[in-house]
């Protein structure tokens, strides 16, 4: 496999290579003008409803009639899609030339040269556009591999019912939360005070993220070296254990995934959900809720002492570019564009997709579009330790040995121990 990508890699055509700095503003300008129109095909997957991908497109071929977007659906499975895009661009494909895909793919795809290096042929201020924390995320050794489209983040959902009810603040601090989730049980206000993912999959490790980033921890040093068993880790993992032995949270919640989750807080049983950005949209669908019209959301909390906000992991989907394109100069064109101050309103104004561009962030008629949005611009954001080419198994030795220590099958000090080492073993891992 590495042979053939590498080999793949090294034959790109030779007007790709000669885009490169000034080549490419040059290019840009050369588009507008040519005679014949180019067809570029997107692979791109459903968002929010076809509409969205036909309304971006219908409005970038307006901006450069010569150029056309060919939308091909990507599957609804994202190991489908990875598997496909995978096999594809490692053939030498050169087609898809953008397509759309997972934040976390930015150390896998460009360990292997399956997309493009964006930096190299786009201006520093053309990333410095994008919310904070979104850039890195979307890095793999100093190269920058996917432009953010569209974000998805943790937040914290809360009944603000009972909060006014019982008089109680929004809490800033998880150990606020902990004690007015105590305090509503001891009520009987609710069932559960805290639901969150604790199961033994990717999502405890984008709750983990959270915590541990808070607590001033980190997966991976500056040298790529695993760094969990800190004492900033013991401190964020003692925590969350501490929910459950406190019965703030379920011991059920080792269990729990988005959906367990969403479906007590959507009965009344919650008190506090952390959830992405769909749970509020969720939460006050008809027929599916009994929590209508009770829903606040919030930045989630940190640590006492640690700031005035927690940290949301990233989700979402980043633009990238096959380094076998045919059409260069008009991809990045289309992938500019997508990422635009027009792009991205589209994006959120008609679908209420988190926008990536921070304008559009703090743009007042898209904070009004619902409570997500309006405060999404508060959120620090931490990514994924994506940057590893094998962060499928870094991400496995993360929920794992969280699990573990959370169901109390081992001690939080032990689990740290564990996952390090098995972080190590990941990092001198080679395979996709």
């Amino acid at each position: 496999m590495k042979k053939s990508i590498k080999a793949g890699f090294a034959v790109l055509t030779a007007s790709a290579l000669s885009l490169s700095g000034m080549a490419v503003q040059s290019s840009f300008a050369a588009v507008k003008h040519a005679a014949a129109p180019v067809t570029i095909v997107w692979y791109a997957g459903t968002i929010s409803g076809n509409g969205l991908r036909a309304d971006v497109v219908s409005h970038f071929e307006k901006l450069y009639p010569n150029i056309k977007v060919k939308v091909v659906a990507e599957p609804t499975n994202t190991d489908t899609t990875r598997a496909q895009l995978i096999a594809q661009i490692s053939g030498g494909a050169t087609q898809p030339d953008v397509y759309l895909g997972d934040v976390i793919w930015p150390g896998q795809f460009g360990s292997m040269h399956l997309a493009l290096p964006l930096n190299k042929y786009l201006p520093k201020s053309f990333f410095n556009q994008f919310a904070p924390g979104l850039v890195a995320g979307a890095s793999y050794k100093g190269n920058v591999y996917g432009s953010p489209w569209f974000q998805d983040s943790g937040f914290l959902y809360y009944r603000k019912d009972l909060l006014a009810k019982y008089h109680l603040p929004v809490p800033k601090t998880w150990e606020k939360l902990q004690q007015e989730a105590r305090f509503l049980l001891n009520k009987k206000a609710v069932k559960y005070g805290f639901v969150w993912q604790g199961s033994s999959y990717e999502g405890l490790t984008c709750d983990w993220m959270e915590y541990l980033t808070d607590a001033g921890g980190q997966v991976f040093n500056a040298k790529g070296q695993p760094v969990m068993d800190s004492p900033a880790a013991l401190h964020a993992l003692n925590f969350m254990r501490g929910l459950i032995t406190s019965g703030v949270s379920p011991k059920a919640v080792t269990t729990f995934t988005e959906p367990n989750t969403m479906n007590l807080f959507n009965a009344g049983q919650a008190a506090f959900l952390r959830n992405w950005d769909y749970a509020y949209t969720n939460s006050q669908t008809k027929g599916q809720s009994s929590v209508i019209g009770k829903v606040g959301v919030a930045p989630l909390p940190t640590f006492a002492g640690h700031g005035t906000a927690g940290y949301a992991t990233i989700g979402g989907w980043d633009n990238y570019i096959n380094p076998h394109t045919k059409h260069l100069a008009q991809d990045l064109l289309f992938v500019k564009y997508l990422a635009s101050v027009p792009g991205e309103t589209i994006l959120a104004t008609k679908a209420s997709e988190i926008p990536t561009n921070n304008a559009v962030q703090h743009n007042p008629a898209v904070r009004r579009l619902n409570p997500v949005l309006s405060i999404v611009a508060e959120q620090h954001l931490i990514a994924r330790p994506s940057q590893s080419p094998s962060y499928a198994k870094v991400s496995q030795a993360i929920y794992t040995n969280i699990n573990a220590a959370l169901s109390g099958q081992t001690s939080t000090a032990n689990a740290l121990k564990q996952a390090n080492s098995q972080l190590a073993s990941a990092q001198s891992s080679s395979s996709l």
